[in-house]
């Protein structure tokens, strides 16, 4: 995996934060890799398993674009 860079952000009182756009891209980079690892024959990966995780990743990425789009949209 090529290494990534996350910009942080630090807010009043509540720690750092990371901007969603970046964390969603993270999630759908991770979930990349972890497809890319099934291919090998021999990482003693439950391919079923792995891709089922990649799966979810890739759902919450989408649940979390979603939630900010309605946020910033006042729905």
């Amino acid at each position: 995996m090529g290494r990534l860079s996350l910009p942080l952000i630090s807010g009043p009182d509540t720690g750092l934060v990371v901007p969603a756009v970046q964390l969603t891209g993270l999630m759908r980079a991770l979930a990349d890799e972890w497809e890319r690892w099934t291919e090998d024959a021999d990482s003693g990966l439950d391919a079923g398993t792995v891709l089922a995780l990649a799966g979810v990743l890739r759902q919450l990425g989408d649940q979390i674009d979603v939630e900010c789009i309605s946020a910033v949209s006042g729905d």
